[in-house]
């Protein structure tokens, strides 16, 4: 199993040159089982996605399943411009999501509608479906994927990859302090492989102006770890004002309290079972 990082920042993307390393595009993490892709998010990274789809792939069909935590626009702002989506009808995406607010084909419809955007949905060539899921299990193919609901704001789904390479659990957007959601994020997280989890703010911030803004920090990320037992933390969902100097200082005062701790960055790879480093 491959897990890949093409967006790995919060709220905006922010195109920087302090920012480059790590990179500035907005949340998607796409994981590859075989043959089969599930990705999870659509921020601007899924237009970089939809390249580097679209360069492997040639003119052979694409298909992966597409898991939208919520329809904030960090989450959503990279669908529109999805490349394999306009292709050709070959191609298929079946997209999951709650639709405990809104469904997704609507918030589409209405994010590439007049005047907002110049081309319609209409214009997609690929089969496209849409499926409501909720807290709970789903199995696909060869993985199960358990999902439970996070602390923010309009609500986020976290989801839960189980396979026989190993555990991958994809929890952003999630603001501690509430002992429900606490609990059922450690459940989420316990015996992970990997822990991809949301650490936009530094302790400091969250504790000054941030409260209620519906993110963590890196030391309550650590405590997850911990506590869960899950192997490697994967920093992510990055402050926009956070660069990257600002960033090497928060993965090292994080390890100074768990060793496997590392910092989301566009590009980076990891696969499981951990046979191979990361790689950018």
């Amino acid at each position: 199993m491959r897990v890949k990082f093409w967006g790995v920042r919060g709220s905006t993307p922010t195109p920087h040159a302090e920012n480059m390393r790590y990179g500035g595009n907005t949340s998607c993490v796409e994981v590859r089982l075989g043959d089969e892709i599930y990705v999870f998010d659509c921020g601007t990274g899924f237009r970089s996605l939809g390249m580097g789809l679209r360069h492997e792939f040639g003119p052979r069909p694409v298909r992966a399943h597409v898991f939208v935590s919520h329809f904030h626009w960090d989450h959503i702002q990279g669908l529109p411009f999805f490349g394999p989506l306009y292709d050709k009808p070959e191609n298929k995406f079946i997209f999951h999501c709650s639709s405990r607010t809104r469904s997704l084909k609507s918030v589409l419809e209405e994010q590439m509608a007049t005047p907002y955007f110049p081309v319609a949905m209409t214009e997609m060539k690929s089969q496209y479906d849409f499926y409501n899921i909720e807290e709970g299990k789903l199995k696909l193919d060869d993985i199960t994927i358990k999902t439970a609901w996070l602390n923010h704001p309009q609500g986020c789904m976290g989801f839960r990859i189980e396979t026989k390479e190993g555990v991958v659990v994809y929890a952003t957007d999630n603001e501690p302090g509430d002992a429900a959601f606490d609990k059922s994020v450690r459940k989420l997280a316990e015996g992970a492989d990997i822990l991809i989890y949301d650490a936009q703010y530094l302790p400091e911030e969250y504790a000054a102006r941030r409260r209620g803004w519906g993110h963590s920090h890196w030391r309550e990320a650590v405590n997850v770890v911990m506590e869960s037992g899950a192997k490697e933390l994967i920093l992510f969902h990055h402050d926009p004002e956070h660069t990257d100097a600002c960033i090497d200082s928060v993965v090292k005062e994080a390890r100074n309290h768990y060793p496997k701790v590392r910092a989301a960055a566009e590009g980076m790879e990891i696969n499981l079972p951990f046979s191979a480093a990361a790689k950018k």
